[in-house]
């Protein structure tokens, strides 16, 4: 984009700013509406991401009250020696959806309840209990993980987008404002030296 003392001030170059002004234009309004459609869906994740926190933290009190209830149960010491579940039948399924092309992510994490890897020195209902509570807490954070992903990239792109935004409302599109006036200006003084000449050439004769 030229400098406004550098604009040649001719009625084609005039038309090619206005162009140019339009297309500019064209392009700040689809900035402005894909800052709309990205505010949006982060604010859609950050519901979920919101909720799946809730739900973790509602998790944590049942595997701690489960983990209490299995130390009563068993002691501390004993506790510590129990064989830990394999996770050897755990699959973690990923299912990926491109928007305004950024993937975004959702996470399943199938683990079925785990078979401890030798046999358990006191099996219980306790002992149980408290592996299927962490069971379900690994399941949430794979879901978490997934969503604080997702608004990660939606961020990154929200700020590349409002830069640009930023630049053509705040920097291009005023020069090229200023160009388009500098030149009407200028064609406007041309035309008045111009019929002034007509008027002196009309009563010179």
């Amino acid at each position: 984009m030229p400098e406004t003392g550098e604009v040649a001030a001719t009625r084609v170059a005039l038309l090619e700013l206005r162009d140019e002004r339009r297309l500019v234009q064209e392009g700040y309004e689809l900035l402005d509406e894909k800052r709309v459609l990205l505010a949006t869906e982060t604010l859609r994740q950050l519901r979920r991401h919101v909720q799946l926190d809730a739900d973790i933290a509602v998790q944590w009190d049942t595997a701690r009250t489960a983990l209490a209830q299995a130390i009563a149960a068993h002691g501390f010491d004993d506790l510590t020696v129990e064989p830990p579940c394999s996770l050897a039948g755990a699959a973690l399924h990923l299912d990926t959806r491109s928007f305004l092309g950024i993937p975004l992510q959702e996470a399943r994490l199938e683990a079925p309840p785990g078979t401890p890897l030798a046999p358990p020195v006191l099996q219980s209902p306790e002992l149980a209990r408290c592996a299927e509570a962490f069971r379900r807490l690994a399941i949430l954070h794979a879901e978490v993980a997934a969503c604080a992903g997702n608004l990660r990239r939606l961020e990154e792109e929200y700020r590349r987008t409002e830069r640009r935004a930023r630049a053509l409302e705040n920097i291009l599109l005023p020069e090229i404002d200023s160009s388009v006036h500098f030149i009407e200006e200028q064609l406007d003084a041309v035309d008045q030296e111009e019929a002034v000449r007509v008027r002196n050439a009309a009563r010179s004769r």
